[in-house]
């Protein structure tokens, strides 16, 4: 059989992708990731390589300095990235909703005005949703914009963003008065432009710092305090007001497909470590790979990282097709998320006392799997979503 996790019917241009960052991976992120990680330090280095090979561009349209790929070639990348270390695929991934925002939502002129700098780069983006106070509801958002002229005023406090400090883009998502009668038609999604850097980074933003974090470390997580920020009006993402529930869901839609490749692709490295280890650890007179107990424990962890993988490619292919997703994008988040918790015990267990050492990788994974639990949507709210979606479809006549 062919090792775990292949993808078929990609075409020449996929699999020259993927064979490159495949061979970035192994070369540039592994052996330097568990030192870069403990160290809690900007993968700067790492970053740069990807600039040069055009990633940040990956999905952008060829019109503007892009690649023109796919969402399964992107999520086969990232996958193939948080394999060799979960945090680097995190420098892209909001920057690649960002993007896909403004392809989907964005006004010409705002296409015209970001997309090129993403396509190189150069202008690097964060998703701004969650707040102090609210998790999962999203109506319930307390960041208020007020219209003044031609301008609108923004206060209010956001929450975990990923890359907070490190981008120059943030697509914030803020309450409008609009007088509609559902708090989420009430939302409207501005885009913030900002140095890279910490404290007040432009007049009425802060950047607090950096969240200090059990896992997901080297990319920066940070607060966003609005106090009387002034932006203008044609920064409202498509220029219309009362749309920023829909724009975020859609990219959310999407990120949830990017973190089951995530959690794949930590899955994987997992087995990677286990596999590699069960067959130089021996006891009893042989190798622990051939002891029952582990080999089942080998044989469940592919067949939960293979089952993952699938029903991620399947929810991207829909995805590219221009088919609504939500359901089988949750189905693929929900598995992967879980197995790669299981998955990534495992490897801890086969590994032993030496999967609580620092010198092991497996060490580190323990700490960055439980993230994908709740990134994107926790089990539960995945749940309710593929409920949802399962009672509109199988309605009782």
């Amino acid at each position: 059989m062919a090792k775990l996790a292949q993808t078929a019917g990609l075409t020449e241009i996929q699999q020259e992708i993927l064979s490159t960052v495949r061979t970035f991976v192994d070369k540039e992120i592994i052996p330097h990731a568990t030192a870069l990680e403990h160290a809690d330090e900007y993968p700067q280095d790492i970053v740069d390589g990807m600039k040069e090979m055009g990633l940040f561009g990956l999905t952008i349209p060829e019109e503007y300095g892009g690649l023109g790929e796919s969402l399964l070639t992107y999520a086969l990348v990232v996958e193939q990235i948080a394999r060799g270390w979960m945090s680097v695929s995190g420098v892209i991934n909001t920057h690649f909703i960002v993007a896909y925002m403004l392809m989907q939502h964005g006004t010409d002129e705002q296409k015209r005005k970001y997309l090129p700098g993403m396509a190189e780069g150069n202008v690097r983006g964060s998703f701004s949703m969650s707040e102090p106070d609210l998790g999962s509801d999203v109506a319930a958002i307390k960041t208020k914009a007020v219209q003044d002229g031609d301008e609108f005023v923004i206060d209010g406090a956001k929450m975990w963003l990923t890359n907070g400090g490190t981008s120059t883009l943030t697509a914030v998502l803020v309450k409008t008065d609009e007088g509609q009668p559902k708090p989420y038609q009430n939302l409207t999604t501005f885009l913030v432009e900002k140095p890279v850097g910490y404290g007040e980074v432009v007049p009425g933003v802060i950047i607090p710092g950096k969240i200090d974090k059990m896992g997901y470390k080297g990319v920066d997580t940070t607060e966003m305090v609005f106090k009387g920020h002034r932006i203008a009006a044609d920064q409202i993402l498509g220029g219309k007001r009362g749309g920023g529930f829909a724009q975020m869901m859609d990219g959310v839609e999407v990120g949830r497909v990017n973190v089951a490749a995530r959690a794949c692709g930590i899955s994987i490295r997992a087995f990677e470590l286990a596999v590699e280890y069960a067959q130089q650890r021996s006891t009893f007179g042989k190798p622990i790979a051939e002891h029952q107990a582990i080999a089942f424990k080998l044989a469940e962890m592919a067949t939960k990282v293979e089952a993952a993988h699938l029903m991620m490619v399947n929810a991207a292919r829909l995805k590219d097709r221009g088919e609504r997703n939500d359901v089988e994008a949750g189905m693929a988040k929900l598995i992967a998320s879980e197995y790669c918790a299981e998955v990534t015990q495992e490897a801890f267990r086969i590994h032993g006392g030496y999967g609580y050492s620092k010198e092991y990788e497996i060490e580190r994974l323990m700490r960055e799997a439980p993230f994908l639990l709740i990134g994107e949507g926790t089990s539960e709210i995945q749940k309710t979503i593929i409920s949802r979606g399962l009672l509109r479809e199988y309605k009782a006549r």
